[in-house]
Order: structure tokens, then C-alpha cells, then sequence
């Protein structure tokens, strides 16, 4: 009986005691179930020690039991010293805390776009977290990061089986609550988060501070890249851009140029998403006026799109070239026209990418001098990139070799910048009421334009590769004004991904396939050689 009480106590006093340390660390832990292990614990090493009393007194009176002492004092002695260093741990790291995130794509960290938000925060973040107390910790894994990062953000979680009064309080009904669903509210400013992940969380608190949505046009007319409607959807279609910039806040509608007289008042920002027909009459004057009040225009050409809107932006002072983007050693495994494109660090909208975007083919860019116009690159093609104007041989045939007609490295694939405008605003201002024969003062605000070689990079079959999202959607930021807006969106859990060029590929390859084996192939007949050759073979 005194070694069962023994064993039993053992087990009972070690699990209660592991409890304690996990309480101690952080970890939620029921606290009778810690103290009924360690009291039940206690009371069989005591009933062992009283039940075999006499035979413990008789072995400590023995050299043995002495010896026994000794060595089991000190055991028990480095036993608790190892248990209080693992207690000080637990506290610090519950006092203290310090996260580490070591995935590929750091689908384990805040974003760069959610601690700007929560930067901003001036008021309380208040979220209540409604769900069930098995479904918690999943909460938690998603809530503690907001905390971590912000003060400002104060969580309680609420069980709604057990609080019917805050779901009644806050007119949520039951079935949006499924697996669970977070309630923020910023001031007096509420909403609801369903099925909630970091993107969702950080657009609703950016909904809540953002005052007054802005207005983007997506212009139709020119067989642009539909954003709503037919084809949207499809692999070449931009619905998954315009999701990304209602996920901003931002409000989006089409425009047909040719059923207005001017482009809306309300447009913060327009879009021309590869157009692919002529510009009809007038729609350059509008757009032009457009620019001349103060407007933004974010612009997308594909090479050899059949488009007069070149010239208009030569007129704005941008080239668009006559090319194609070839990199054998900087692009998509096996597809050169399908460059990797190296980000600015020198322009706001790329400053904080530090990763590629890709193009699946995208035209080179120039800056013509135009006096007034001031442009800067915020993607370029890498060292080994070149513009291949032979289209005819590089479509038909599949042919690109480098000359002196070329455009040369480094190849520009997006530019940003003010434009140059020959037309006046498209709305005059008002004149002074009190000197009304004064002429009005100029339009306030200076045009913005970015334009990209490129409207593949941002369609749906695209959009979510590399960094293309933040290269899209900072652009409109930058274009709007929202320069606190720029950054680097939540990473989206992937497979951990090594880019590697053509060069750095067959390197690999001819390693393991040849260098390697052959190596190990002449260690082999050295050794055998070398066992020949010994003394009594």
C-alpha cells in the first residue's frame, strides 16, 4: 500500500504542479482542478510515508539510507531550483511579452497596414468577441495581436449562450453569430465582423475612422477591363481589384465618358484599366480637364493594345514604348515575357515593398520631357531586363535577341507623378463675391497620374501573386491623397516559396545531377584504391 500511495501521489503532485506552471505562464488552466492534483497529491506521499514509517526510519539510520540522503537532498534541491527558474520564466514571459514570427510570407504578424491603422487610433478600439468558450482560443490567437501592438485596443469575450443580454444590446441576431463574429465599436460608431480574419478586422476599424468615403470611377467605353458585370469575374476581369479598393473604404462606381459632359464632381480618383479601342471624341478634353482641376488618373496599357491613348499620355509626359518586357533570369520560371519587377524605395507608394510584383507582359516606360510634367519610376524590370521591340518575331515566332534597337536596361514598367495639362479646369471657380471684377484664383490641388505598362498585373489572375494587391491598391492610396494609407496589406497563409532565377536553377541542377554524384563517385574509388593498396591485401 505504501508504494502504491507513493506512485499515486507522484502523479497526482507532478500534474498539479505542471498545472501551476502553465497558470503561472499564461495558459488558462482550471485552478481547483490544479489544487484538488496537488492536495490529493500530497495526502498519498503522506499516508506512504506514515504507512512505511518504520522501514524509511530504519534505512536513514543505515550508511546506505545516509548515502541515500545525501544524493536525494541534493536531487530534490536541483529539482526545485529547476522548477523555480521555470516559474520565473512563465512570470517573465507572461509580464513581458515578445513575439517571433519566422513563416515565409508572416501570416503570424500584424501587418504593416493594420499597425498604421492602430496608430492612428485616438480613440478606444472596443471589440466584444462572441464566442462560444471552446471556440475562444481561436479568438484570442487573432486578438492578442491587436493588444500587443495597440493599448488602445480592449477586447472582452462573451460566450452568447451565456450572454443573451449583450447580443440583444448590441441587435445581433443569433444565426450571423455561426462560429463566431466580433462586435467594434469606435466611439459611437459600431460594426460587425463576421467569420473575422485580420483583413476584415482592420478594414472595419479603418470604416469606423475614415470620415466621408471616397469615390473611384473605373471608365468603361474603350473595352477596359470590366470591375462589375459581365467578365468582371473572369481571369482578365478586375473584380478582385475593386473588392481590394472596398476594402479601403472607398467607394466605386463606372463612368462613361461619352454619356457626360465632364467627369463627376465627386471622382477623387479615375482608372483606365487597359483599354484596348480608340479614345471617342471629347473623352480626352474631359480627362484633361479632369487632370487641370486637380484630378487623379491611375493608367494601364498592355503592349499592343489599339489605342490612341498613347498619345495622349506623351501629351502628359509619359512615353509609352513600342516593346515588350523580356527577362530570362529575373521572371517566372520558363515565361521571360513575365517579368519580376523590382519595387522603388525612393517613391512613397513602393517605399515600404520589399518584395517583387510580377507582370505577366507588360511594355516599357519613358518620361518625355515636358516642361511642367515631373514623373518618377516606382517599378522597374531587373538588371537583365530589356524592352524587345521585334513584336512581330517575339509574338509570331517566339524569337527575342537583344540589339541596338532595343530599349536598354534598366527597363521602367510603372511611373507616378504630375502630369501636364493644356486644357483649364473643368470647373472654373466662383468669384469673389465681395470683388467680383477680380479674376478668379487658380484651381487648387496639382494632378496626379500613375501609369503602368501593364494591366495584367492587377486583373484577377494576377492580383493576389507576389505583391501586386499593395502595388494596386497604394497607387490608388497615393493617387487619393491617403498617404498614411500605403502599406503592406495582411500575408495570406501560403507555401513557403523560393524564387529562383533561370542562372540560379541550372546551378542547382547541375549540382545534384552531376557534381555531387561525380564527387562522391571518386571518393569511392579512392577508398577503394586506397584498401588495395594496404599492407597484406
Amino acid at each position: 500500500m505504501a508504494s502504491l500511495f507513493g506512485a499515486l501521489g507522484g502523479v497526482f503532485f507532478l500534474f498539479g504542479l505542471l498545472s501551476l506552471l502553465l497558470q503561472v505562464a499564461g495558459a488558462p488552466t482550471d485552478l481547483a482542478w490544479i489544487w484538488a492534483n496537488l492536495g490529493i497529491g500530497l495526502a498519498l506521499l503522506a499516508g506512504a510515508f506514515v504507512t512505511n514509517f518504520e522501514t524509511v526510519r530504519e534505512r536513514m539510520s543505515s550508511g546506505e539510507g545516509r548515502r541515500i540522503g545525501k544524493y536525494g537532498t541534493s536531487a530534490v534541491a536541483q529539482a526545485l531550483i529547476l522548477l523555480v527558474i521555470v516559474g520565473a520564466l512563465g512570470f517573465l514571459a507572461n509580464r513581458y511579452t515578445k513575439r517571433w514570427d519566422v513563416s515565409e510570407a508572416g501570416v503570424h504578424s500584424i501587418s504593416d497596414q493594420t499597425r498604421k491603422v492602430l496608430a492612428q487610433q485616438t480613440q478606444p478600439v472596443e471589440i466584444t468577441a462572441f464566442y462560444a468558450k471552446l471556440e475562444q482560443p481561436n479568438a484570442r490567437v487573432l486578438l492578442e495581436k491587436y493588444q500587443y501592438v495597440s493599448d488602445q485596443v480592449k477586447v472582452e469575450y462573451a460566450d452568447p449562450n451565456q450572454r443573451p443580454d449583450l447580443v440583444e444590446r448590441y441587435g445581433i441576431t443569433p444565426e450571423k453569430i455561426g462560429e463566431g463574429m466580433l462586435f467594434v465599436k469606435i466611439g459611437e460608431e459600431s460594426v460587425q465582423v463576421e467569420q473575422p480574419n485580420e483583413e476584415k478586422l482592420t478594414n472595419a476599424i479603418v470604416k469606423l475612422t475614415r470620415q466621408g468615403a471616397k469615390k473611384v470611377y473605373f471608365v468603361t467605353g474603350h473595352n477596359e477591363r470590366p470591375a462589375e458585370g459581365k467578365g468582371a469575374d473572369g481571369k482578365e476581369g478586375y473584380a478582385r481589384a475593386a473588392d481590394a479598393l472596398r476594402s479601403e473604404n472607398y467607394q466605386l462606381e463606372t463612368l462613361n465618358l461619352e454619356t457626360k459632359a465632364e467627369v463627376p464632381e465627386d471622382a477623387d480618383a479615375v482608372i483606365l484599366a487597359g483599354p484596348t479601342l480608340p479614345m471617342r471624341p471629347g473623352d480626352v478634353d474631359k480627362l484633361d480637364r479632369y487632370l487641370a482641376g486637380g484630378g487623379a488618373i491611375l493608367a494601364m496599357v498592355d503592349p499592343r493594345a489599339n489605342t490612341d491613348f498613347g498619345a495622349v499620355l506623351s501629351g502628359w509626359g509619359v512615353d509609352l514604348n513600342d516593346d515588350a518586357v523580356v527577362d530570362r533570369l529575373q521572371s517566372i520560371f520558363g515565361q521571360a515575357m513575365s517579368p519580376l519587377a523590382v519595387p522603388s524605395a525612393n517613391h512613397e507608394i513602393t517605399k515600404d515593398m520589399n518584395e517583387v510584383t510580377m507582370f505577366p507582359m507588360a511594355r516599357t516606360l519613358s518620361v518625355r520631357p515636358v516642361e511642367g510634367a515631373s514623373f518618377a519610376p516606382i517599378v522597374s524590370g531587373g538588371e537583365n531586363a530589356w524592352g524587345e521591340r521585334d513584336l512581330g518575331r517575339l509574338f509570331e515566332e517566339g524569337v527575342a535577341e537583344r540589339d541596338d534597337t532595343d530599349t536598354p536596361p534598366p527597363v521602367v514598367i510603372g511611373l507616378a507623378g504630375t502630369p501636364k495639362t493644356s486644357a483649364a479646369p473643368q470647373q472654373a471657380p466662383a468669384p469673389d463675391p465681395v470683388n467680383p471684377h477680380e479674376p478668379p484664383p487658380p484651381p487648387q490641388g496639382t494632378g496626379r497620374l500613375v501609369v503602368f505598362g501593364d494591366a495584367d498585373f492587377a486583373a484577377n489572375q494576377a492580383i493576389d501573386a507576389y505583391r501586386n494587391r499593395d502595388l494596386f491598391v497604394n497607387s490608388v492610396n497615393w493617387l487619393l491623397g491617403d498617404v498614411e494609407s500605403i502599406s503592406i496589406r495582411p500575408a495570406r497563409s501560403r507555401a513557403s516559396r523560393l524564387t529562383l532565377s533561370a542562372e540560379q536553377f541550372t546551378s542547382i541542377r547541375s549540382l545534384a545531377l552531376f557534381v555531387l554524384p561525380e564527387l562522391i563517385a571518386v571518393v569511392g574509388v579512392w577508398v577503394w584504391w586506397s584498401r588495395r593498396r594496404a599492407p597484406g591485401r
